[in-house]
């Protein structure tokens, strides 16, 4: 189980960004992050939680956010998911899943009897000095952004 809680520095990680360029979490501490770990692009919880918080874009970068969203998804999907959505933030692609093992996310799962292995929805504010300042584990999608502001 991971040890990521409030109070404690973030996990650094380097990851590919949805136009394949490698990204990194200490890059974006020149602002807040919310980092947030989702299932899968275009069902509809994710697209959902997604189109929120590009509802709610403004708000966050004047409060002096930066927003990430990190899923299994490739590169490609993600491309696809920000233009079909305007998504006006940076996705990443964890396809090994090694960032989601990092924070805590990649877990066992249950669905219509199956088990299998996948992301827990899960959000982390972290402070620009890379200290988890809040974690939302019980995300409401269509008012995630409400949750954060």
């Amino acid at each position: 189980m991971s040890t990521v809680s409030i109070g404690k520095k973030a996990p650094l990680f380097t990851g590919i960004d949805h136009h394949g360029n490698p990204i990194t979490l200490k890059s974006l501490l020149t602002k807040k992050v919310v980092l947030y770990f989702y299932p899968k692009d275009n069902t509809p919880a994710c697209t959902t939680q997604a189109c929120n918080l590009r509802d709610n874009y403004t708000k966050f970068k004047k409060a002096g956010y930066e927003i990430v969203g990190i899923s299994t998804d490739s590169v490609k999907k993600h491309q696809n998911f920000i233009a079909k959505y305007q998504l006006p933030f940076i996705l990443i692609s964890d396809s090994d899943h090694r960032i989601c093992e990092q924070y805590g996310v990649w877990s066992e799962k249950k669905l219509y009897g199956r088990t299998y292995m996948g992301i827990v929805r899960t959000t982390f504010v972290i402070s620009e000095k890379g200290v988890i300042e809040e974690i939302i584990s019980k995300v409401e999608t269509a008012r995630h952004s409400e949750q954060l502001l």
